[in-house]
């Protein structure tokens, strides 16, 4: 999710600020759809997340209040066609959100992982232009997606970021490691992307857990939507480049660098550091033959039974530049190198 640095390149993207929120209001009042294979309400999808749950597909996005989706609305499929709107999360704003990030006004880019029994929802508070940031959690212990707002629990601040900080706490995703330990991944702009480890009981930091730099660019510093996918016996660390939000006019895409620990270093396909810019491309609105939808990023990975899938959004083209639900499935190269390519129909 798009927190772009204020004082290096917040002025000229401020019209990209404006078309996002226009375009958002403009997606609730869009009436039930196909597009490329998908349909139903799938639009205004921004930030995707997804799990599966009793083989129904579950996902969350971003949302703003004075919407119908506000706030975390869910989502739901059995076939990964045809999408569902179940309700938000969340009808208001947790109580401690303004007083961590005055002013705020959506919650921004969620993840959610199964701990057991346990659905675990993780979310971003944050403003544009801005790094006093936070991401929070929620917790579920018997979440049913056809009554997204019951059950839930506020676990209240996880990780938080501030002026003086040189990270942005936004954009959270949760790996659990080979040895079932779990790391929090996150970062917008700024230094790049941050990891810290967490505690597998709680969802929360470690005490005294380092932080760790795993991805940056050069100024301006144009990186976010971390997620951390174990395959093969490395860890892939995709993240999506350039800038969202900005409609057909988006440059955002998804790279990926792979690495044997979750520390790093990311390294990708010519062995360039991802700390130093490095990155291989998965998703790109040229590699598309139509080039319909522009600006695909803030990916996630699920694992589907014995397919990969990749989740993310990008700016329809043919419908003014609305921010879209996309869904392709990954095939891996036999050196490891993933590959973004059409959905097909499971064979189990």
């Amino acid at each position: 999710m798009l927190s772009i640095r204020a004082r290096s390149v917040f002025s000229p993207y401020a019209a990209g600020v404006l078309f996002f929120a226009a375009a958002w209001l403009a997606g609730c009042a869009a009436p039930l759809r196909t597009v490329g294979g998908v349909s139903g309400d799938i639009s205004p999808v921004h930030d995707p997340a997804m799990i599966k749950l009793h083989d129904e597909y579950v996902l969350f996005v971003t949302s703003h209040q004075n919407t119908p989706y506000a706030f975390l609305p869910v989502r739901t499929s059995r076939d990964l066609t045809h999408w569902t709107f179940r309700g938000p999360v969340i009808p208001r704003l947790p109580e401690w959100a303004e007083g961590e990030v005055p002013g705020v006004s959506g919650i921004w880019a969620p993840d959610v992982l199964q701990v057991g029994h346990q659905t675990r929802l993780y979310y971003s508070l944050s403003r544009f232009g801005e790094n006093r940031s936070a991401i929070g959690l929620l917790t579920n212990d018997h979440f049913d997606p056809e009554k997204p707002s019951a059950g839930w629990v506020d676990r209240g601040l996880v990780f938080r970021s501030g002026p003086g900080d040189d990270f942005n706490a936004i954009d959270p995703n949760v790996l659990v490691d080979e040895a079932g330990r779990h790391w929090l991944s996150f970062g917008s702009f700024w230094s790049g992307i941050k990891l810290i480890e967490l505690n597998p009981e709680t969802g929360l930091p470690l005490a005294d857990a380092p932080l760790h730099a795993i991805a940056r660019r050069a100024e301006p510093g144009a990186i976010e939507a971390p997620f951390l996918y174990a395959h093969g016996g490395y860890y892939y660390l995709f993240a999506s480049f350039d800038r969202c939000c900005m409609g057909v006019k988006s440059t955002y895409h998804v790279m990926v660098g792979r690495s044997r620990a979750v520390t790093g270093p990311y390294l990708d396909k010519e062995g360039r550091d991802m700390m130093d810019g490095g990155g291989s491309v998965v998703l790109r609105a040229d590699l598309e033959a139509d080039q319909r939808f522009k600006g695909p990023g803030h990916e996630a990975v699920l694992r589907d039974g014995e397919r990969d899938l990749i989740i993310y959004h990008a700016y329809d083209a043919k419908r003014e530049g609305t921010a879209t639900l996309r869904i392709q499935q990954l095939d891996w190269s036999a050196d490891g190198w993933p590959t973004a390519v059409p959905l097909t129909k499971r064979s189990d």
